[in-house]
């Protein structure tokens, strides 16, 4: 797409706009009304053509709109895009030009005309921004296309109001429908005064997204102590979060952000059982987990995969921590712990601990926030959160051998848990707790060699030996399985669909192993 653009001073929205190139949108030309407009500089050191039409001093609105329409003849452009052009345009040059945008500095259609700031002051409203819409005859008017919204902040003053809806509205916004005019994904209602763009209907993913938390707290520090942190919250979020959970002993002292966020860690993962079920995260990798009969059992089966690792760790529970629970968790140093409830005995056993943090959420353990993301610089990944749950039926039997149950209910058990272990990740399980656990290994036969030395090294009272083990992708090669014969796994789970499946699937047999496939993989890379 060509664009044509038309300002009277600087005209800093159309040079974002030509520095960007938002849907491989370029300047044709660029016009302005004043010789001495910077704007003239500015896109001649862009390679962009500029054309200066003044209007004359008895010369009337139409005739000057003619020499605007004479001088852009001459440049094939599709759309034209105005920024601070200080004329109202009339029918003359509405109807000679295609499609003609403009930004105005508030959200349309409260507080048009020249002193929009002062107005949004004068107000006091929390909340100001910026409309992109198609020019008509009118002041301000015309159909909207996009908006972006810019908070308001006790202390601004006019300065403080413009700079930061240009820079962090104007700039993301106009960008914005330009792209979507480049795309071809505009419609234009003009008897019902509308416009439609197709995609930026919602959803899950729509086209764009908006959205607003609230800061709950200021953090010591990030994850060091040269780093500035805070917290946000999102208060319409209902199932069992750290974020909102209540830290019962307020003396302790408050929670860090690597706290926060291997909190987050250790309660998603419980999330996962509905049976009583343990885990003990560190640096947001399981250290151990399991379920049993009781929350003290798992408990117990969770710390003794790798004791040593779990100092200082975070504990989570699926079920009220009771007087058993809490004086096993005080046997070590643990960093925070997490349940939906306590007992008050426990609480006083877990309060001879200075600085444990206890923390009690709600009892919703169902998922109802469905996505989850990842800022990077300059922007930001979203997907959907892995809710993954097999279920014997899902499992292929690709061996000659065949699984009991107890394999497969530890297999499934394995797979669950290891959705919460990081790329790559090798888990080994006896029944339904965990014995070694590989994580974040770029090889990944070195995941499988890191869980069977947890095992043998680490592990209190248990062993590799007979175990089942779970790889969060296909093994690319036999290795990986003759490493795991050699710490004597009987049963492997893994998604399947490498080119070598076939080489895998012999090495299982030749050591009598049974090996199921999941059809699905279950990568954790944050």
């Amino acid at each position: 797409m060509k664009l044509a653009g038309m300002a009277s001073n600087r005209g800093r929205n159309l040079l974002n706009i030509a520095d960007r190139a938002p849907g491989g949108a370029a300047f044709a030309v660029v016009l302005t009304n004043d010789a001495d407009a910077p704007v003239i500089e500015s896109a001649a050191e862009r390679g962009i053509p500029t054309e200066v039409v003044e209007r004359g001093e008895d010369e009337s609105r139409s005739a000057h709109e003619d020499r605007i329409l004479d001088a852009l003849a001459d440049y094939d452009f599709d759309l034209v895009t105005l920024d601070g052009y200080m004329r109202i345009l009339s029918e003359t040059f509405l109807e000679g030009a295609p499609t003609t945008l403009n930004v105005h500095p508030s959200l349309l259609p409260s507080f048009p005309g020249m002193d929009t700031h002062e107005q949004v002051l004068d107000a006091g409203v929390k909340l100001t921004g910026c409309t992109v819409h198609v020019v008509d005859e009118t002041v301000d008017g015309g159909p909207i296309v996009t908006q972006e919204p810019i908070p308001v902040f006790e202390d601004d003053d006019t300065d403080d109001i413009k700079e930061r809806v240009l820079y962090e509205g104007e700039f993301t916004a106009y960008p914005r429908a330009v792209k979507w005019f480049a795309q071809d994904r505009v419609g234009i209602d003009w008897d019902a005064g509308t416009v439609d763009v197709d995609g930026d209907h919602g959803g899950e993913f729509p086209a764009r997204r908006l959205g607003s938390d609230d800061r709950a707290a200021d953090l010591r520090y990030g994850e060091n102590p040269h780093q500035d942190a805070a917290l946000y919250a999102d208060t319409t979020v209902s199932e069992a979060s750290v974020v909102h959970a209540d830290q019962l002993n307020e003396g302790a002292k408050a929670l860090s952000y690597n706290n926060y966020n291997d909190a987050d860690g250790a309660l998603n993962l419980i999330k996962e059982f509905d049976e009583p079920a343990a885990a003990v995260i560190k640096h947001t990798n399981p250290a151990g987990c399991a379920t049993a009969d009781s929350v003290a059992e798992a408990y117990g089966k969770a710390l003794s995969t790798d004791p040593m690792s779990a100092f200082g760790g975070i504990v989570a529970l699926n079920r009220e921590c009771d007087t058993a629970t809490a004086e096993q968790i005080i046997d070590s140093f643990k960093e925070v712990v997490v349940a939906p409830g306590y007992t008050d005995a426990a609480l006083d056993v877990l309060f001879e601990k200075e600085n444990l943090r206890v923390l009690e959420v709600n009892d919703n353990f169902e998922v109802t926030d469905t996505l989850t993301e990842k800022p990077l610089v300059g922007g930001r990944l979203v997907q959907e959160r892995d809710t993954q749950h097999l279920t014997t039926g899902d499992l292929e039997v690709v061996t000659e051998r065949q699984p009991t149950e107890e394999q497969i209910d530890a297999m499934l058990f394995a797979w669950h848990t290891l959705k919460h272990v990081k790329s790559n990740g090798i888990l080994f399980a006896k029944g339904t707790e965990t014995v070694g656990i590989g994580m974040g290994q770029v090889s990944r036969v070195d995941a499988v060699r890191l869980a069977s030395m947890k095992a043998d090294e680490h592990a209190d009272g248990k062993d590799a030996e007979g175990a089942v083990m779970a790889s969060d992708a296909f093994f690319p090669f036999p290795d990986g399985i003759e490493e795991a014969a050699k710490a004597g796994i009987e049963a492997v789970i893994q998604p399947g669909g490498s080119k070598n499946d076939e080489s895998v699937i012999e090495a299982a047999d030749k050591h009598d192993m049974t090996m199921v496939m999941t059809g699905q993989r279950s990568f954790r890379h944050d």
